[in-house]
This record gives structure tokens, sequence and C-alpha cells, in this order.
């Protein structure tokens, strides 16, 4: 690819009259390079079974192939027709609530075997009707795939076959490392083995929910061996991943593991939605980027993000291209709204896309218009964004189905909800505003040497194996920082038989074997410039017994206070610092400060705060772009510390000590000399 790609997803299907003509001189308008086309239209494309009819789709890709603008095809599995499901009753998922009704997209069993036969079969008709045409420059597996709790009769009877060859058909270690004595759950035979939905042994819920992430991967992997015998070398393969979903796309998938996920894949795609308006902060924009992108350590596509979307999403003047702007400073080579049009009927009537229902222009098509116009004249500067940072953040679908399990707040007398996501955000989004940019990394990773400093949220079941790196990444001069319930249970979430946090205690230092909820608990020792409101333990605490370590902070309380609470240790070339309790941001901000700058990571960035963001890369001509985003309502005035360079927007000169100027919801691009 030699240019941004600048898109939304358009269903010709969905128009409640003809208007392809108007709508490709809108976007052209628009400067809309690509369309995503054809994933959520299956009964369309084979209304009966058997028979087929793709003249939509070979009507815009005609449309679009004459306008010059590209199309990424999706195959449109994750939303089945109505024959199929009356067909074959069994198609639909079965989870912990039975077996569900249709109605709905993403409501089949991926493992079925006449679903897979049916999904082979439109797939490859598909790709004969598209594969050869100029236009399409790559596919789009299925779309935002999980494994929809399937849990089915045939699903279970493999997690079996999985778990015999897992324990080499050894039934007693089996049960000796699940602890499955407990509550007489022992399984004394195979062929014994209960319904999984219904078991209480958190090892085996956790087994079970790793082995259904497995199923999407191989599902993803599959589809993209059929795509694979038919595209051309120069189309690309990719999936839309999506996040953990709070109202807005928020933290680590449970239901599939992105790493493995996208070994399958060209290049990575996503979708990105946050809010705007006045709660506008550029976190999820920049997290899911930083994630997806650490998938292939390349550059990705936003396949799908909003232009209006709900009613309170709809952009303030300026945001959206704020907003677009963002996803390339975290190294994205596309935006594409979802979608073009707003939809007439059905689910999904009031998430609006670039046009409104009457499909004239508004205020957010017009600031589109903008975006497409400066995405076409820079795209040569900004295209390919390569980033070396030197900090990563570990993060582990194992630790977050454990910590599902054995929640963090089980016990407590006030239960607010957060699990491991929060605590994962808790880290990166100090860091964010701080504008320490992080990479994500895999327990599985084995080469963590790339980076100065690693930090593991809440790292609560993982193999020696992924401690026993960590404790050598430490020995050979890197800096990890640890929180509360990590190192705690092995990879079967069997906690460890030796004094916490396991074998990390090597490069830790500190030992615990107790913990508790903070009630009025606070922090001392430390000299960080922080409130006493803000100089709180908060959700849960480990009392830190050091064994070697400087205490950083202990604990602030008459019974508590002869324990630490944060400590630091050398070990080796390193050092590693262990935080014992959640504590407030601005704390967590302070320690990282500390940390950052005794690894020497510290740049005058770090003087600059939220709401300027500050992103930075190398582009296709090898120099240097920094990114300078204003997530306010309000100016905001920076020095610039980098070498001189040209502001892209205006072609103004930029040297070392002046002071930028960032209207609100605004930005400036530097390209360095």
């Amino acid at each position: 690819m030699n240019k941004l790609l600048y898109g939304a997803a358009y269903y010709d299907e969905y128009m409640p009259y003809e208007r392809l003509e108007e709508d490709i001189k809108m976007m052209k308008t628009a400067g809309i390079n690509v369309v995503r086309i054809a994933e959520s239209t299956w009964s369309t494309h084979e209304p009966q079974d058997g028979i087929f009819d793709f003249s939509s789709v070979k009507r815009v890709l005609d449309a679009m192939e004459e306008a010059g603008i590209d199309v990424i095809i999706g195959t449109p599995t994750y939303a089945i027709p109505t024959w199929l499901a009356k067909a074959y009753p069994d198609i639909m998922v079965t989870d912990r609530t039975g077996r569900r009704l249709y109605g709905a997209r993403q409501i089949m069993d991926i493992t079925n075997s006449a679903y897979r036969y049916y999904a082979e079969r439109i797939i490859r008709k598909l790709m004969e009707e598209t594969s050869h045409k100029k236009c399409v420059i790559g596919y789009q597996l299925d779309n935002e795939t999980k494994h929809y709790g399937t849990s089915s009769e045939n699903v279970q009877q493999a997690f079996v076959k999985y778990i015999r060859t897992k324990f080499e058909d050894d039934i007693n270690a089996f049960n000796h490392e699940f602890g499955l004595d407990y509550w007489s759950n022992r399984i004394n035979a195979w062929e014994d083995f209960p319904d999984v939905r219904g078991t209480i042994n958190g090892s085996l819920g956790c087994e079970f929910e790793k082995f259904q992430r497995g199923l999407v991967e191989e599902f993803i992997t599959w589809q993209a061996g059929i795509v694979n015998e038919y595209k051309r070398e120069d189309q690309f393969i990719t999936h839309n991943f999506d996040y953990e979903w709070r109202n807005q796309s928020f933290g680590v998938q449970p239901n599939l593991d992105h790493f493995k996920a996208a070994k399958a894949l060209t290049i990575s795609g996503c979708d990105i939605y946050h809010p705007t308006q006045d709660f506008l902060t550029g976190k999820e924009i920049a997290f899911g980027g930083d994630l997806i992108r650490s998938t292939k350590k390349n550059n990705y596509f936003i396949l799908e993000t909003q232009a209006q979307g709900f009613p309170g999403w709809v952009p303030y003047e300026g945001q959206l291209r704020l907003q677009a702007f963002s996803h390339l400073a975290s190294g994205a080579d596309s935006v594409m709204y979802w979608h073009w049009h707003s939809i007439h009927n059905s689910f999904e009537t009031y998430w609006k896309g670039l046009l409104s229902h009457d499909f004239k222009e508004n205020d957010t098509y017009l600031e589109a218009v903008t975006i497409g116009r400066e995405f076409a004249a820079l795209s040569d500067h900004l295209i390919h964004l390569k980033k070396s940072n030197a900090v990563a953040i570990m993060v582990s679908n194992e630790a977050l189905s454990a910590l599902n399990w054995f929640k963090i707040e089980a016990g407590a007398r006030e239960i607010t909800g957060r699990n491991y996501n929060d605590i994962v955000r808790w880290i990166y989004d100090a860091l964010y505003e701080m504008n320490v940019e992080c990479d994500f990394i895999s327990a599985d990773d084995k080469n963590l040497s790339p980076y100065q400093m690693i930090v593991i949220p809440a790292l609560y079941a993982i193999d020696r194996g992924v401690l026993e790196r960590l404790n050598q990444y430490v020995e050979n001069g890197g800096c990890l920082v640890a929180t509360f319930k990590t190192a705690f249970a092995n990879e079967n979430v069997k906690v460890w038989s030796e004094e916490q946090p396991g074998i990390l205690n090597q490069c830790m230092g500190v030992t615990y074997n107790q913990f508790t909820f903070p009630i009025d608990v606070g922090l001392k020792g430390d000299a960080f410039p922080v409130s006493e409101e803000e100089r709180k333990a908060e959700l849960f605490m480990e009392l830190l017994k050091p064994q070697g370590a400087e205490v950083i902070s202990s604990y602030d309380h008459y019974n508590w206070g002869k324990y630490a609470a944060v400590t630091s240790n050398f070990y080796g070339k390193g050092w590693a610092v262990y935080i014992g309790c959640k504590t407030s941001t601005a704390y967590l901000k302070e320690l990282f400060a500390k940390v950052l700058k005794e690894t020497g990571i510290w740049s005058p960035d770090q003087e600059i705060n939220f709401p300027v963001i500050i992103r930075k890369g190398t582009n296709t001509k090898r120099k240097k772009v920094i990114y300078y985003l204003n997530y306010s309502r309000e100016d905001q005035k920076v020095c610039y510390f980098h070498k001189n360079g040209q502001e892209l927007f205006t072609n103004i000169e930029v040297k070392e000590g002046d002071v930028l100027t960032i209207k609100p919801w605004n930005l400036c691009i530097i390209e360095e000399n």
C-alpha cells in the first residue's frame, strides 16, 4: 500500500432507494478511497440453500472500480440466513443459557460441521466472484469473531480430548493439578466428564475458556486458508478485532487472544469506539491502537470507528478530525467509519454514520471532507509510521480469565466490579497521560530485550517459565514493575505453595502471605508531592515483607503500618518495583516518574501532560514525526523540544524551543528536517 486508506462500511443492500451514483459522488468529494462491503449480508447473497445472488456485490464493485475507490470484501459468516437456522437447528450456539434463538448476529456454533460446510461454500463463491476485481485490495475474515460461549456437546467432547492430550491421558495427574478432589469433583473415568458449564472449579473453568479462545483462533485460521486459495499476491487478509465492551471499547478482549489469532493475518485490523464531546480523551484510541499494532509489531487498520454513532457521540467541531489523526498517530494506516449512511430499519437504526437518515450534507460529513483532503495531501508523510518504544505492558488472557473466577474484590464489603482490565487501564492510562508511549507484549513473548521497562499488571495466573524469563530480564538490566495480584497461581490457576509472589520474589526482593481490603489506609514514607486524599491504598492490599528490597511507601495505618506497600529492589544489572496495592492515579504517576528518571527513559515530553498528548514515530522518509494532540476545549501552549522541522498542515518552520499553540480539539504534526 502506498496511500492512507480513508473510508467507510457501505451497504447498498440496506438502502431505501437507489442512490449508488450519488453516494459515490459524495464519497469522492470527501476523499473516501476505500469501502468495506458484504460482511453482514449472507442472506442476500444466498437467499435459499444453493441459490446465489451476488448482483449487489458486483454492482458495487463495478461502480467503485470505475470511480477509483478500493474495496475490502468481508466474508459474510458472522450473521447466518434464516433458512440455514431452520434446516439445522443445532447450528444455533448452545451456551450457559441453553440453545440461542435466531435473530441476532453471532449466535452460531463456529465448530458446527453444517455451519462450516455452508460457511466454506459462501466464502468460496464470494471469492470466485471478487478476487479478480482490480478494486478489491483485500479481505476481512468474518467480523469481531469470538466463541460466543459455545458449549455444545461436540465442543465439550473436543474439550475432553484436549484435556487428555494436555495430561497425556493421565487422569490422576489431571485431577491433582486441577484440585478436583474438592467437593467430590474428582473425575475417575474420562467418560464421566461432566458438563463444564456447571463447574465451580476455577482451574477447569479457566481451561475451558482457554480452549474456547483456541476455537476462535482455529476458525480464523481456517477462513484464512480458504481465502488464500483465491486471493492475489497483492491482496491482504485482515480481521476486525474488538475489545472488552463497556459502552465503548475498553480493555483486553476476554474471548479471544489477539496475539495468537493475528498470526493468520497479513495485517491486523480493529474497531475502536469511544466517548466524544466533553469526554473525548483519546485514551481508547491509543490503547486499542497500541494493542493491535503490537499483535504483529507493525501497522494496522482501523476498519471501524464512529462518525456520529450514538446520539451522545455526535462530535464537537474539530473532534472527528482530531480522532482521525489520533489513529494515525498510533500507527494506523487507515481510518474507516461504521458506516457511510444511517440505517432506516432494525437494530442499529440510531447508530448513525457519516450521513444521517436524510443522506444530506451535515457538519460531520463536511468535517470528513476536510480530513479526506488532508489525508491525501499528507499520506506520503504519515503512512507506515514506525514506533520504537522503550516501555511495554505484558497482558494475558489467562490472567484475565482467572481474575474473573477469583475476583479481586471477592469478600469485600463493597463491590465495585473492578477486574483485570481495570488494572490494565489504570497502568496504561497513567502512562498515556504522562506521554509515555507503550507497546503491548504477550506473556508468550520470548524476547523481552527490546524494552527498558516492562509493566505487568495483575499477572495472576502464569506459567513458571514466564516468571523465570522476567527474573532473567531484570538480571540482564531491565526494569520490571509488577502490581498486586501478580504471580499468585500457575498456568492452571493452582496457587503456588511457596511464599508470594512465587519465584518472582527473586527479582522483587519481597514476599507476603497475607492480604486484605484497605479501609482508610494511607501511604507514607515516600517524598511524592500528592495530596492526603490521593495518598490512599485502594481496592486491595498485600502486606509486603521486604527481603532485601527498599521500601518506597509503607501503609499509614495503626495496624498495617509495619508492612510495605511499594518496594524497589536491585537484582543483577536491573531493578524491580512491586506495587502491593492499587493507588490513586496521581500517586502512580509520581512512582512512574521516579522509575522513568532512574531508568533514563524520562524526556522533556514527560514534562507535558494530558490534555496535550504527544505521539511519535518514524515515517517512510526516515524522518521523525511528532503529533501534538489537544484533547480539550481550550487553547494549549507547549514548548517544542525536538529537532527543527516543518508543521505539516501549515508548512511553517518550527525550531527547538518554540512555543506551539494548539487550538481546542485540534493538533499539530511536525516532521523533523
